[in-house]
């Protein structure tokens, strides 16, 4: 399947990408913009998070929570995410809503500010603290990502730090942060937007000029606060063991890589696949079938961008002893160090995460994401169409080659949750 990709500019520096797609009358509208939780100084955590709810209460001509009803009202979807990397806000309409969608994007780039207000900060500080409670501190495990960011990352780098932020810093968040967050990081020159779908080019066009073409340019983008790069390996190995109030003992273990686009990500992309991707993966078929020493398993990447990214290895045990499951889940890790994978499972693997990629590519949002994606990291959006062949370039021996560079005792950090009676006793 070939995408096709049609890009241009806008005077004030937004970069627009169109993709045609006549298939369903659906239009998916997808704005990225280049600021996450690395952006944020010290002190200041949690504000890129905050601002993507923030972004949802209200702007010069369109009051309160008037986005998300307008585009419900017309049978679209709505929503809008914030990561480490970048914030992005998306919606699927029907194509004669095409302008509605730009005229909602554009008036809360260009004039959000006027409807910034105290009460609104409040509200979506105290919604943010609640998701922070369900999602983190009161859910087992909740927490694993930010210890895991913790244990790989240096405490002056920008993913040292948790992408919804702390309860001091979110409390600490003022109105005057909030406003200058927007000025910094809000503006065209610091946007990609991406239309995918159902729409007449020509139309799309003017629509776009005549709804983002007004809105100035912004100031030059401050550069990213402390050290942003790293060495592809962590140099030793670093542990950290947590006894909660959690079910089961739960063993992770994380490999700093090379950051995404570089070759080395794709090899350790396919070494997840192989694996954990799938009952016949290696993880799987030892741990859980075999001997039955996890209930579950998982391997995934941090699709990172500053400096490095991560390799995440998880077990899920069956009891409280997770010294026995992290002896199982490493030793299988160091049997996969030990020999190239068979071509039987590197076709598997390769199939694997072709098909994956295919069926996303097939829903017009997550297409316009990933070209909004690939054009903020790397201002290619072609690279949608290319992709796949970075991965079919990964051989066996690739993968043989980073497992022993890699996965090994000198490049790990290892993050095991116990239940606290069972520590206890």
């Amino acid at each position: 399947m070939q995408i096709p990709i049609e890009r241009f500019s806008l005077d004030n520096g937004m970069r627009v990408v169109l993709s045609q797609d006549h298939a369903v009358p659906l239009v998916a509208l997808n704005v990225w913009y280049d600021v996450g939780s690395r952006n944020e100084a010290p002190g200041k955590t949690g504000l890129a998070h905050l601002f993507e709810h923030m972004m949802f209460q209200g702007s010069q001509n369109v009051p309160g929570t008037g986005h998300i009803a307008g585009v419900e009202r017309v049978g679209g979807t709505v929503n809008g995410t914030t990561w480490l990397d970048r914030t992005n806000y998306y919606e699927t309409v029907p194509s004669s809503e095409l302008e509605l969608a730009l005229w909602l994007e554009s008036d809360r780039l260009g004039w959000y500010l006027p409807a910034l207000t105290q009460e609104k900060l409040d509200n979506q500080r105290s919604v943010v603290k609640n998701e922070r409670r369900q999602r983190v501190d009161n859910q087992p495990y909740g927490d694993w990502d930010e210890r895991i960011q913790m244990l790989l990352f240096p405490p002056d780098h920008p993913y040292h730090h948790p992408v919804i932020g702390s309860m001091v810093d979110l409390d600490a968040a003022s109105l005057e942060d909030v406003a200058d967050f927007f000025r910094t990081y809000y503006a065209p020159n610091n946007a990609v937007l991406t239309i995918a779908g159902d729409f007449d080019r020509d139309e799309a066009k003017r629509l776009v000029e005549k709804h983002f073409g007004p809105i100035p340019h912004g100031p030059p983008i401050p550069p990213i606060p402390g050290r942003t790069e790293v060495p592809p390996r962590l140099g030793g190995e670093v542990r950290e063991r947590i006894a909660g109030e959690v079910p089961l003992a739960r063993v992770y273990a994380a490999y700093r890589i090379a950051r995404y686009g570089q070759p080395e990500f794709y090899v350790a992309e396919v070494c997840s696949e192989l694996l954990a991707g799938g009952k016949s993966a290696r993880l799987y078929d030892a741990l859980v079938r075999e001997r039955r020493a996890a209930q579950s398993v998982g391997a995934f990447t941090f699709p990172t961008m500053t400096g490095a990214a991560a390799l995440v290895v998880r077990g899920n045990g069956i009891d409280a002893d997770g010294d026995a499951l992290e002896r199982e889940l490493l030793a299988q890790v160091e049997a996969f160090r030990a020999a190239e994978p068979t071509a039987e499972e590197m076709e598997r693997a390769l199939t694997g995460i072709e098909a994956r990629q295919v069926m996303s590519l097939q829903k017009l949002a997550e297409r316009a994401d990933q070209i909004s994606m690939f054009t903020s990291h790397f201002d290619d959006p072609g690279l949608v169409n290319r992709e796949l062949d970075l991965f079919r370039a990964v051989t066996a021996a690739d993968v043989h080659r980073f497992a022993r560079e890699a996965l090994g005792a000198g490049n790990r950090a290892v993050l095991t949750y116990v239940p606290a009676a069972a520590e206890a006793a």
